[in-house]
């Protein structure tokens, strides 16, 4: 498939397909997911509630070896649509926590294509794709996410730079963060997530054109919802909607920030690089 627009409609054929899973929501997870976050939560046991967004360490894919691509993912075409622009990032997402999903329950997840968009940017071609995923117990829903993926192209040489965003200057709460090779290799191996770019610094480099290894955009916003939590311990989330402004690396820490929203019902959060600028934002629902 080219790079040409008219070459990429044939992928709204997808939107509408769907896959199911089920799964035992297990402790070990949480457990090393707090670990990770430098958390001292105590043991989970049957009936502790997954924190959000921690339903990510659950329904892993789990391709074989030999069907991965170039790039470490599954090679396209199956239930994602086979886009073949080189670039794809986690572009952002809109998240409901309608129920707690908790340690000991079987839960079915559905993810359905919701939308394929093709545009031109810019920087060349762009492909949105948009994946509802909800997550059952007992026939009743827990969590219910829509996930944003964009692909693009490789970025051409006479592509226009576009400006960084400076973060909000009014954070309350904040929290420093340095993006080490181990804290990037635990979240990689605790979400199963092969993709080069949050390891090989090689491939980033000489591959994709960045100037080090990538910082996974879940784990961005699992620290901006982490955060919260630190910060505002007695309030339950229900809602979390954020988009990636630009990517953040592991040359430099990167900060992480929030403030209460007046009516506290909310709060506003985002993470900037080392320089200041925004690299992802969202908003917070919460339940006092």
């Amino acid at each position: 498939m080219s790079g040409k627009l008219e070459d990429h409609e044939n992928l709204k054929d997808w939107i509408g397909r769907q896959q199911e899973s089920t799964q035992l929501i297990t402790p070990w997870p949480m457990v090393a997911m707090s670990a990770t976050l430098d958390r001292d939560d105590p043991a989970p046991v049957d009936g502790t509630p997954v924190p959000p967004p921690w339903h990510w360490l659950y329904f892993l894919e789990t391709e074989p070896q030999h069907s991965l691509d170039a790039d470490g993912h599954a090679a396209r075409g199956g239930f994602l649509p086979p886009v073949t622009l080189p670039r794809r990032m986690w572009a952002g997402g809109r998240m409901e926590f309608a129920a707690p999903l908790r340690v000991g329950a079987m839960a079915r997840k559905v993810s359905t294509i919701k939308d394929v968009t093709v545009k031109e940017g810019r920087s060349g071609l762009l492909v949105f794709v948009v994946v509802r995923h909800e997550i059952f117990v007992d026939e009743g829903l827990s969590v219910a996410e829509e996930h944003d993926i964009v692909y693009r192209e490789a970025p051409r040489p006479d592509a226009p730079q576009v400006a960084d965003r400076p973060a909000p200057p009014d954070g309350v709460w904040r929290r420093d963060i340095t993006a080490d090779p181990v804290l990037l290799f635990r979240y990689s191996a605790l979400t199963f997530n092969g993709h080069r770019i949050h390891y090989d610094r090689g491939y980033c480099r000489d591959h994709e054109g960045y100037p080090g290894v990538v910082v996974h955009g879940p784990l961005t916003a699992t620290l901006l919802l982490d955060l919260c939590r630190r910060k505002a311990p007695d309030a339950a989330i229900t809602g979390f909607d954020y988009r990636a402004v630009k990517p953040l690396f592991d040359t430099a820490p990167f900060r992480v920030e929030g403030v209460l929203d007046a009516d506290g019902a909310s709060a506003r959060v985002w993470a900037s690089d080392a320089g200041g600028a925004l690299a992802m934002e969202g908003k917070v629902m919460l339940r006092i």
